[in-house]
């Protein structure tokens, strides 16, 4: 049996996935979250042997969830469910530590295929996300650190959220530190990434690919 967590902002769409994982042999769903705060959460309530993750999710985005996940909970796989088929996602996803990426458009003889190949310990990409495209990704960036490489994981909860329009207080309240912290934390981000006010930071946001336009 493979317990399952689904993670998606949208709860129509968690609620067709759940009802397709439902039809097939040996699969539980065991908990839903609706963000990436809360996919880690109850990833460390209920140990699930698998995370089904979507990508663009608001306060913490899919992405760094799953970096999150994979550090605090190694034996946890994670195997992304998103509608972009962009190769920075992809990359994005393999270097967080996903199993494997699925276009939300894959018919679901698909998506129980990259369960079970996940399961198996392999890395499941789906037909539209050329592995060559990904190998050729991979060598062209080389051993290139992204700058978000010099954030730490609190410090890019926060890069979101701020390019998401919280306020200090909200962000606060949202991570249960104080207005102090954050306001420290935004500041060495400013630092660390060179960036001099907000509406920069949200832009790197956007192109760094922890928020979308349409999030």
């Amino acid at each position: 049996m493979v317990r399952i967590l689904l993670a998606d902002d949208h709860g129509l769409v968690r609620a067709g996935i759940r009802s397709l994982l439902e039809d097939m042999a040996g699969v539980e769903v065991i908990a839903e979250a609706g963000d990436g705060l809360e996919a880690v959460r109850l990833t460390a309530q209920h140990q699930p042997d698998l995370v089904l993750m979507d990508v663009a999710m608001k306060n913490v985005n899919g992405l760094e969830a799953t970096a999150q996940i994979r550090k605090q909970f190694p034996s946890v796989r994670v195997l992304i469910l998103s509608m972009y088929t962009n190769e920075d996602y992809v990359v994005q996803a393999l270097r967080a530590g996903a199993s494997g990426y699925l276009v939300k458009d894959s018919a679901p003889l698909e998506l129980e295929l990259a369960i079970n190949a996940v399961k198996a310990g392999d890395t499941y990409l789906s037909p539209p996300v050329s592995r060559q495209v990904v190998e050729n990704y991979m060598l062209r960036v080389g051993s290139e650190a992204s700058p978000l490489d010099a954030l730490t994981s609190r410090q890019r909860e926060i890069l979101q959220l701020i390019a998401e329009g919280k306020s200090t207080k909200e962000m606060a309240y949202l991570l249960n530190v104080s207005v102090k912290t954050i306001e420290t934390h935004r500041a060495q981000i400013m630092q660390r990434l060179n960036v001099r006010d907000i509406p920069g930071l949200v832009r790197y946001a956007i192109k760094a690919g922890l928020v979308t336009l349409d999030s």
